[in-house]
């Protein structure tokens, strides 16, 4: 879409301190009680972005009023790579890795389970394989589950079963699950659908209505002098019309109002 090579690694030259940016007002861009998903089309913990981590956890101390969603496929790096005062984690961060099958499941989430973060989560994206994650939920740090097919090239096709066998586990221990597409190939009751398109896979998956919402995350915010922020001042999700069938929105920021869905 840009014109780029996707294995290129390179720090953005634009938006990297956009959590620190103000408007004309001197009031913050980004407010707080918004959630920032970091690096999504990345790895927050490439060994290639080791250099510019320390400033990217500098700007995220900076706002502890906003929450900042962290993925990664190289748990098994992160206790080195953490701040000098992270402690036992801050509350504003959400961390989660990626288990695109069982393997990667069982590689990643018990280590995942030993770091220190206040809030966790997993990401089955792209959802290539069956996978069981009871066992896992047991211990109860994990606090929401995303579920998506695959929409690359060379696309493996996404199981209805297993979206609903996961979903089932997640309801057991009362953890939101979101099912937030269906991908490009998507096998149900035997049958492989071709769906085109993100918005029609979010509907799709809309339509299941298997999202569930589970026990609230509660993320302790603070302003800029460690103070609370009234639950009344935190930041309200705005929706468009298009939002109400969409999959992603039991999880979503809401709508930034950046005017590309009108493009």
């Amino acid at each position: 879409m840009r014109d780029r090579d996707g294995a290129e690694i390179y720090r953005t030259k634009t938006g990297f301190r956009y959590p620190l940016q103000k408007d004309r007002q001197g009031d913050y861009k980004v407010k707080s009680g918004e959630m920032l998903r970091v690096c999504m089309t990345s790895d927050f913990f490439l060994e290639e972005a080791d250099a510019w981590r320390d400033e990217a956890w500098e700007i995220i101390s900076r706002r502890p009023d906003v929450k900042f969603f962290l993925l990664t496929k190289r748990p098994e790096r992160v206790s080195e790579h953490l701040p000098y005062n992270w402690g036992n984690g801050w509350e504003n961060v959400f961390f989660n890795v990626t288990c695109e099958n069982q393997k990667r499941a069982d590689e990643r989430i018990p280590i995942l389970l030993e770091l220190p973060f206040k809030h966790k989560g997993i990401m089955c994206a792209p959802f290539i394989g069956p996978v069981s994650i009871r066992k896992y939920l047991e211990y109860g740090q994990i606090e929401q589950v995303l579920c998506d097919g695959e929409n690359y090239d060379g696309v493996r096709p996404c199981n209805y079963d297993w979206v609903k066998s996961l979903r089932r586990e997640c309801v057991d221990y009362d953890v939101t699950f979101v099912f937030c597409g269906t991908g490009r190939r998507f096998i149900k009751d035997g049958r492989l659908y071709k769906i085109e398109g993100n918005a029609l896979q979010s509907q799709q998956a809309y339509k299941s209505g298997l999202s569930y919402q589970g026990k609230p995350m509660e993320f302790k915010l603070y302003d800029e002098w460690g103070g609370s922020i009234p639950e009344d001042e935190l930041y309200v999700p705005h929706y468009r019309e298009r939002c109400k069938t969409c999959g992603m929105r039991i999880s979503c920021n809401g709508c930034g109002d950046c005017g590309n869905c009108e493009k």
